[in-house]
């Protein structure tokens, strides 16, 4: 375990019966569990708010179906970089023989990307040198070409909801290397998942936070613990600092992934 790495990475499931969630999608006899038993995916679009897994799906579909895998951030990927994927792709089925099994292109926030470098991944799609899975918190109807959408199944995952994120919670303080070894109790959760806002990630990080800032002993986790802390990180915000460009950052991503709970949250920062 690296422990500088995030809660949330380290806790990043690996297998499908591992995933926390979209029950719609994965469940048993659910349509995209179906298809990564079958061997056979679709290329797809996987659309919802941050932190609900649609990376974490990605990665466990390429691992569990042995697919080679690339990943691209459209934040800051362009054509060059989409096509140099694409030869790689093409150097790869032929070299190590991979027909059949296209290698897998992760796009993360592929509705960043413009027309162009959208068009870009059409002749690859569409022959199957890749299977295409784009990451979006935005309606694809408006932001996703409509030539690519017509080649691609859209997946809807939806906010986590109490049930999921509790267990998520007993399942960081159970299981993480380093969370297990303190005696950790959650007293009160109220505000633990209101500031979570349905977002996985956003609960392990406010989690690691109270972990990390807490006094040695019995960890207790109350209502009033957590708004303190998140309180005093406020407090501590320094503008003149690099945290206040990428807190920005972070609202200017809430904003346009329509999550109004997190936007209020790094406003607040702000």
């Amino acid at each position: 375990m690296n422990r500088s790495q995030p809660l949330a990475e380290r806790l990043r499931p690996k297998h499908l019966d591992e995933y926390i969630g979209q029950e719609h999608l994965v469940g048993k006899d659910a349509v995209l569990r179906t298809a990564i038993n079958s061997g056979r995916i679709p290329s797809m679009i996987l659309w919802g708010p941050p932190g609900v897994g649609k990376t974490t799906l990605a990665l466990i579909i390429s691992e569990q179906l042995k697919r080679p895998f690339y990943s691209l951030s459209a934040i800051n990927s362009g054509v060059k970089d989409v096509r140099e994927v694409i030869e790689k792709a093409k150097r790869q089925e032929t070299e190590l023989n991979f027909e059949g099994s296209d290698p897998i292109l992760f796009i993360d926030e592929i509705h960043r990307f413009s027309k162009s470098q959208q068009d870009s991944l059409l002749g690859a799609v569409e022959q199957g040198i890749i299977t295409l899975i784009g990451a979006t918190t935005e309606n694809p109807s408006f932001e996703v070409i409509t030539p690519l959408l017509s080649r691609c199944q859209v997946y809807i995952l939806k906010p986590l909801g109490k049930k999921e994120l509790l267990q998520m919670l007993d399942l960081a303080i159970k299981n993480d290397a380093s969370l297990n070894k303190k005696k950790i109790v959650i007293k009160e959760d109220e505000a633990l998942l209101r500031l979570s806002g349905g977002d996985a990630r956003k609960l392990l990080n406010i989690l690691e936070l109270l972990v990390d800032s807490a006094d040695k002993g019995t960890i207790n986790i109350t209502n009033k613990m957590v708004m303190d802390q998140v309180q005093q990180n406020i407090a501590i915000y320094d503008k003149a600092g690099e945290q206040h460009y990428d807190i920005i950052s972070a609202f200017i991503k809430s904003i346009r992934g329509s999550d109004p709970n997190a936007a209020v949250y790094w406003l607040a920062r702000m």
